[in-house]
């Protein structure tokens, strides 16, 4: 295939990228924006007799990109889309006998190594815009290694991207590093200065007209989210009514996500209003102005409390790096920042990655489905946190994907959907109890923006009516276009009828229920609009809400907020449907309020508990774990944490600081309390309530779960007193942060001392707090004999006088040191 030149800057890198990647299977390829990089060297490489005419699969971020990459591709091919190239993105597939690039997109490329763990049909992966740093791109990066390093030695990775830390991964990835400098016109930067967010979308539109009347050329404006680019876009069509304004964001129907993206067939000058959409992989042309409101819009998951939270963020300087360069594509450009310089400084350098921050359990079903148990067996840019794994993995059991850390075969089932394992699991209950039309209705919504306004109410019911009733009338409303495809979508996976008649609220409670076990949710006694959920959190609804006084609800959206949940929908439930979820539960809790040990049978749905009765017999090792998780919650007021026990714990952990080639354990109090049942438990046999958690000796339990050998090492190096000149034994006051520990003497108890004290073998040396005879603080210093030259003697003038019967010798190194008063006569 002969392929034409573009005059695309990385036609310069084409040579060194086929030597490369036929030398090396991993390569690290840094490029900017408009370089050509997503298209040509795609193309470029099908030329490669590495690639035996195998595929080529290549991963971007997002839908509108994965589509206009492969069109533009299957363009400058002179082809039709499907041919050469084509596409796979979620719900829609254009490839044909003949694709050889095909370009994926969200989660894509993962099913297929699930399919086929060799990738045999590739013969390279490329990974654009990875800088994005997607959950999917991590985890179809960790197993196309995974397959590579295994399987597959001739497979070849090609991580590409225009902003990126590239030492650091190549050295984790062991991979060479190839640049093309693109490029990249000036970009002038104007700040603005600060900005309030709760006005954005006005101040955005003001910047945009004044940018308008002082640049030329079509003007790219990125803003947090799909309500602000809406308000924006109003308040512009009145200001700029000779321009052709378009919103960009990925609810919107594909027809106007090209009209933003192509230039105005009238010839005017376009304003394009975008989210993050917009900072890579599309081409958008005409743009030389960059209005940017510094903002961006996340999902952040909490593990602690298992709800996630839209949250609306400043950028990264990287990101503002990216937005800005978008100005400087086809010529020198200028940005305007809705920010001062002075804060740009303080931004954070590099945007946070997805799997840091995300609900990891479709990961953690990809990985049991792999056959993976502990994620310490993949290579991880960034290893997923534990709590998340732990908690994205007992929801995954919950929904029985999970059994003994195995895949079940209904875990597969699970799998096998394109869709998050919830949601899956409600579509093959669903299948079982006949609500599949139901089921396909509810999936759509829970997936898509809420089609109505917080004014509607939190009834998903009324979003499912209204569906039906767009679909009977064959309406065009705007907001439930996407919801009706997604839900044909799956309608048409499960080969199911459309459904448009009346049904039962119930039904749609208990599907949620079925997608939310933890989110099953009882009224608080005294009706306030407040509940408990079956995962021990609790949330509200507003008093005026319809379902503010139902007895059950199940939730599907709700946020963390004031240590509440604030319910966004849900459905109401009958409790005989719950029947099933209903299970017996022995309950060994720790109250320190009510005198220690409860013991309960309850009847139980997660943690909604409908009845409970006192349990007579108590298992001794729950009664264990009950104390050790309750010391986890309760911290160290719960035992006798005793200023002895903290310098004990300062020694060790000095020691461990000093000589860290050595075993010395962790001990810091957060460590320990964490850790207990590991150290505590056989020490809590006959413990029932709070007073005999106080006489546990626990300086004794702490020095006993050291090895013999290393208390003597403690006693050795780090010893609990020095003798002084004097005789006396003075206790040493040792940090947690390993600092020299301190010695607090009276002076003339070391007269005749000529050295600082010291300890680990005279390696560090004590800091000295010298005392006068009345205790008070004289001098604090780590130099003994730079003190009895140069300071003792103004010591001694001043406070002789104070303390006249004591020592004040002349010359403090030959003086005898003494405890007290000097004796008569001398």
């Amino acid at each position: 295939m002969k392929l034409a030149s573009f005059g695309l800057p990385v036609e310069e890198i084409v040579p060194e990228l086929h030597q490369h990647l036929a030398q090396s299977n991993t390569l690290l390829l840094g490029a900017p924006p408009g370089a050509g990089k997503s298209t040509f060297l795609p193309l470029e490489l099908l030329k490669s007799p590495w690639l035996e005419g195998k595929k080529i699969i290549m991963l971007e971020p997002r839908r509108l990109a994965a589509r206009s990459v492969a069109m533009r591709m299957a363009d400058m091919l002179g082809e039709s889309i499907g041919e050469t190239v084509g596409y796979t993105i979620r719900f829609e597939r254009v490839i044909g006998p003949k694709t050889r690039i095909e370009v994926v997109t969200e989660g894509i490329l993962t099913r297929m190594l699930h399919s086929d763990n060799s990738l045999e049909e590739a013969g390279l992966v490329i990974f654009d815009e990875f800088h994005e740093r997607s959950i999917h791109a991590d985890v179809a990066l960790a197993l196309a290694r995974e397959a590579q390093q295994v399987l597959r030695p001739d497979l070849r990775i090609l991580l590409m991207s225009a902003t990126l830390n590239m030492p650091e991964l190549a050295q984790l990835l062991q991979a060479p590093v190839l640049q093309s400098e693109g490029k990249q016109y000036p970009v002038e930067v104007k700040y603005l200065g600060e900005s309030d967010a709760s006005l954005i979308s006005e101040l955005t539109a003001r910047a945009i007209v004044k940018a308008s009347k002082e640049q030329g050329g079509d003007i790219l404006a990125f803003l947090p989210g799909q309500g602000e680019i809406l308000r924006c876009e109003e308040m512009l069509k009145k200001e700029l009514r000779d321009f052709s304004i378009h919103p960009l964001f990925g609810q919107l129907p594909q027809a106007k996500q090209y009209a933003a993206i192509m230039p105005n067939r009238s010839g005017k000058r376009k304003v394009v209003l975008a989210t993050s959409i917009a900072e890579t992989s599309l081409t958008i042309e005409g743009i030389t102005v960059v209005v940017d409101s510094g903002l961006g819009r996340t999902q952040r998951f909490d593990p602690k409390s298992g709800l996630s939270r839209l949250e609306t963020i400043q950028i990264s300087k990287d990101s503002a790096d990216q937005r800005a360069g978008r100005a400087g594509r086809l010529s020198p450009g200028t940005c305007y920042r809705l920010w001062s310089k002075a804060t740009h400084e303080r931004l954070a350098e590099n945007r946070i990655p997805e799997i840091m921050e995300a609900d990891l359990c479709s990961l953690m079903l990809d990985l049991a489905q792999w056959g993976i148990s502990d994620i310490r067996q993949l290579t991880w840019l960034n290893t997923p946190p534990a709590h998340a794994v732990k908690q994205a993995s007992e929801t995954i059991q919950e929904l029985g994907a999970l059994e003994n850390g195995k895949i079940t075969p209904h875990g597969k089932e699970l799998h096998e959907l394109p869709c998050h394992p919830r949601i899956a699991h409600m579509l093959l209950m669903a299948e079982k109890e006949g609500m599949l039309g139901l089921a396909c209705d509810i999936a759509a919504l829970l997936e898509e923006r809420d089609p109505l306004n917080a004014e509607s109410g939190i009834d998903i019911n009324t979003r499912i009516e209204m569906l039906r009733r767009v679909r009977r009338d064959n309406s065009q409303h705007r907001n439930f276009w996407r919801i009706d495809k997604v839900a044909a979508s799956y309608r048409k996976m499960f080969q199911a009828e459309v459904e448009n008649e009346a049904y039962d609220p119930y039904q749609t409670g208990i599907l949620l229920a079925y997608a939310f076990p933890e989110r099953i949710a009882f009224a608080r006694p005294g009706n306030n609009a407040q509940f408990q959920l079956a995962n021990g959190k609790y949330a509200f609804a507003s008093h005026k809400d319809d379902l503010a006084h139902e007895p059950w609800l199940a939730i599907a959206h709700l946020d963390a907020r004031d240590g509440l949940g604030k319910i966004f929908m849900a459905a109401p439930l009958n409790p005989r449907d719950l029947a099933p979820l209903v299970k017996e539960k022995e309950v060994l809790t720790w109250d320190t309020r009510k005198g220690g040990v409860v013991a309960t049978r309850d009847l139980r749905i997660g943690s909604i508990v409908l009845q409970s009765k006192p349990l007579a017999q108590v298992d001794q090792s729950k009664l264990i774990e009950a104390i050790c998780e309750a010391i986890k919650k309760e911290g160290e007021r719960l035992l006798p944490w005793t200023e002895e026990v903290t310098q004990w714990q300062n020694r060790v952990m000095s020691l461990r600081k000093w000589r860290p080639q050595e075993a010395w354990p962790e001990v810091s109090t957060v460590h320990l309390l964490q850790t207990n049942a590991e150290w505590l438990s056989p020490y809590l046999t006959q413990v029932k309530k709070p007073e005999d958690l106080q006489k546990i000796d626990l300086q004794e339990v702490l020095q006993s779960h050291l090895s013999y050998e290393l208390q003597q090492e403690l006693l050795r190096l780090a010893p609990t007193h020095l003798e002084v000149p004097s005789g006396s034994k003075i206790p040493l006051i040792y940090q947690p942060d390993g600092s020299a520990p301190v010695l607090a003497v009276r002076l003339q108890e070391l007269f005749g001392l000529a050295e600082s004290p010291s300890v680990n073998e005279g390696k560090i040396k004590v800091l000295l707090h010298l005392l006068s005879p009345g205790y008070k603080p004289v001098q604090v210093t780590s130099d003994l004999k730079s003190f009895w030259n140069n300071t003792y003697f103004e010591v001694k003038k001043d406070l002789k006088r104070r303390y006249p019967k004591h020592s004040w010798p002349e010359d403090p190194w030959t003086a005898d040191a003494v405890r007290g008063v000097k004796k008569k006569g001398v």
